[in-house]
């Protein structure tokens, strides 16, 4: 016959004094309370593992922080465990790392990883803006949050100062780029499911605003304005490289000698560098070769056509038109990106396809299927335009002085 244990009481546990020896008092299904000579009790658990002849201890902690009824909980669950074949021991050593590694996964650590995979994809300069963006507006609020606990109240509280300024712009970004993190997190198998999907839709979105331009019957003056303004060569020659090709200021200003193709007059520009990610091919008409030749006694050292006058290592800065234009008089009136507002205006009324317009543009068309016809199709449609709109420029600018009005010369010789 067994012998039956008799389960502790809690006066027991309290009252068992220490003795030379440490000793245990057992209440019975593997439970017992170790008492050692200095006075501290500890609970064991005693137990066969799953497939394993040598029985073992777990324990469950000291008493009186574990109560007796605490005790009991942690018997009943070990040994739930163990009918189901699973060691106890084990198992709550897995979920414990489980847990510490999910609590060091805070939202910092995890746009860590993410920013080191976006970058592959992104230009260093913008990857450092992204990651700064963050370092500013959502690190200081939760970036040492555990990302599975974080949720949308601390996220929007976050980003609420930003909308009272009015910086709509701003948050829109954040919200982009928090959800970024959150579904890298998702792909990763850190979280779930992303609680950020929708915060986007709690602040304002912020108003269209267009870039500031002129009407197509202003180029005229604007060309005298640039054929008589004191700046350098370099910038002169970029912000009509800028006009007669329409392509964004960063893309314009980054330009570089081995984009070029002079044999087919192809500039193309690599995925990376384009706003969308899409490789762009513009045609280049005599006017944009001879503003080309008239870089080279400057810059066919350099990588860039438009080099940095501090380092011709690097190009020059995407402001540097901007700029210019700005000290020709224009603040307010005409930026840089607007020229191909300028441009877009033109060609439409003039009656050239839209989708030919949109595609000198580098505007996406967001049918996959039409975007690789529109590619293929379209580059000898653009040839004609982009020649047109050379022209349109050079008659615009009524024998002003142009850097690109070198290809008559060009031609003759």
């Amino acid at each position: 016959m067994a012998r039956l244990t008799t389960p502790l009481t809690n006066t027991e546990v309290k009252q068992a004094k220490p003795k030379d020896k440490e000793y245990s008092l057992s209440d019975g299904n593997g439970l017992a309370l170790r008492v050692k000579p200095n006075g501290s009790k500890l609970w064991l658990f005693n137990y066969t593992p799953p497939f394993k002849k040598n029985r073992t201890n777990i324990s469950f902690g000291s008493y009186p922080d574990i109560s007796l009824a605490d005790a009991r909980k942690k018997s009943a669950e070990a040994r739930r465990l163990l009918k189901s074949d699973i060691d106890p021991k084990q198992h709550w050593n897995e979920q414990r790392q489980q847990t510490t590694q999910a609590y060091n996964n805070t939202f910092k650590a995890v746009a860590e990883l993410w920013i080191e995979v976006k970058q592959k994809n992104v230009s260093k300069g913008h990857a450092k803006d992204i990651f700064r963006s963050l370092e500013l507006h959502a690190f200081p609020s939760f970036g040492d949050t555990p990302i599975h606990l974080l949720k949308a109240p601390i996220t929007i509280q976050a980003l609420k100062p930003l909308e009272a300024k009015g910086s709509l712009d701003t948050v829109k970004r954040m919200c982009q780029r928090i959800n970024e993190v959150m579904y890298f997190a998702v792909n990763s198998g850190l979280i779930e499911a992303n609680p950020l999907a929708k915060i986007s839709a709690i602040f304002e979105p912020p108003k269209k605003q267009h870039y500031p331009t002129i009407k197509p019957d202003e180029l005229p003056k604007f060309l005298h304005d640039l054929a008589n303004a004191n700046i350098k060569r370099t910038t002169r020659c970029l912000i009509e490289w800028q006009l007669h090709t329409m392509i964004r200021p960063n893309e314009a200003a980054g330009a570089r000698w081995d984009e070029i193709d002079f044999d087919n007059r192809i500039w193309t520009i690599p995925a990376i560098r384009m706003k969308k990610k899409l490789e762009h091919k513009v045609p280049l008409s005599d006017q944009c070769l001879a503003l080309l030749e008239t870089m080279k006694p400057i810059s066919q050292y350099s990588e860039y056509i438009f080099p940095s006058d501090r380092n011709s290592k690097k190009p020059t800065n995407s402001s540097t038109a901007n700029v210019a234009i700005k000290r020709m008089g224009y603040g307010g009136l005409l930026v840089s990106h607007g020229l191909r507002a300028l441009a877009s205006t033109t060609l439409n009324e003039q009656g050239f396809d839209f989708d030919v317009v949109e595609s000198a543009l580098a505007h996406i068309e967001k049918n996959e299927v039409r975007r690789a016809y529109n590619r293929a199709e379209y580059i000898e449609r653009r040839r004609k335009l982009m020649e047109w709109w050379s022209q349109h420029i050079e008659q615009a600018a009524m024998g002003n002085l142009s850097m690109a009005s070198g290809h008559k010369m060009l031609r003759s010789v």
